[in-house]
């Protein structure tokens, strides 16, 4: 993951990439559907990482973005800069600066369909340590 910018002045790549997989980790467990982690910082100036998933009720959306940002925060990386989209639920933006999670309604995800749209950025392969830990218990 290169990094495009510093957001979180005196955050390491290792870092970022930590928080990162927090994220979607943090998602996972709550059952969460079809997280995907784009690097999108060589084509995107302003952030270097998307991380893209859904909930299938508007509960839900709301349960991961909290746990997403407990999650990171426990870890001791930032809080969001920004968060949008609380009220109606349907897409949840946590706008950390050097990535962003956006937590979508099932139906809304499919609508707008980050994923095609950011086609030409590398899938960050974030399940790695998943399964072994999920094995290891």
């Amino acid at each position: 993951m290169a990094s495009s910018t510093a957001h979180n002045e005196g955050a390491t790549l290792d870092a970022i990439q930590q928080w990162v997989t927090t994220a979607a980790r943090a998602a996972s467990d709550k059952k969460a559907e079809d997280t995907v982690v784009l690097e999108v910082g060589a084509v995107l100036a302003i952030t270097d990482a998307f991380v893209i998933t859904s909930g299938r009720n508007r509960r839900q959306v709301l349960t991961i973005a909290e746990e997403v940002e407990a999650q990171v925060k426990a870890i001791g990386g930032p809080s969001p800069i920004r968060v949008e989209g609380l009220a109606d639920a349907q897409w949840v933006l946590l706008d950390y600066g050097d990535f962003v999670v956006h937590v979508f309604l099932d139906e809304v995800r499919r609508y707008y369909d980050l994923e095609r749209l950011w086609g030409d950025a590398p899938v960050v392969e974030w399940e790695k340590g998943v399964a072994a830990a999920a094995g290891a218990e």
